[in-house]
């Protein structure tokens, strides 16, 4: 019973790294444009606000995870690749850090959904033999 009582206590899922990951990333985005000295006010505010958007997805997936709560990173981290040509600040930093972090932040999302959804023969979750 203690066994039992302790595993329900601590009950992670395996891809909750990944949500890690996704915080960090969104941590990198909220700081960019003082790292990276953005110059345009609308670039800053909207790296800040999805920035901020990440974490906040981030965090509620960690402690309690949500499907939608990838699907929206997926439409963040798109927003993001797209970001440069639809506000144009094309061939600058920010241009370079919006689309790389965009393209991890959704790359990161569908992977999680991938393995949420995919579970090879031997890892299915029921703990019985079938």
């Amino acid at each position: 019973m203690r066994a039992a009582s302790k595993v329900s206590l601590v009950r992670w899922r395996r891809e909750t790294i990944i949500d890690v990951y996704q915080l960090a990333l969104g941590l990198l985005l909220f700081v960019s444009p003082w790292l990276f000295a953005y110059s345009r006010s609308t670039v800053r505010i909207e790296t800040w606000g999805i920035g901020l958007a990440v974490i906040a997805l981030s965090i509620g997936a960690i402690v309690a995870f949500s499907e939608w709560e990838e699907w929206l990173n997926v439409f963040l981290g798109a927003w993001l690749i797209a970001a440069p040509w639809i506000l144009g600040f094309l061939h600058t930093a920010a241009m370079h850090v919006s689309i790389g972090v965009g393209l991890v932040i959704a790359y990161l999302a569908l992977l999680d959904l991938w393995l949420i959804h995919y579970r090879p023969e031997g890892m299915s979750g029921s703990g019985g033999s079938t």
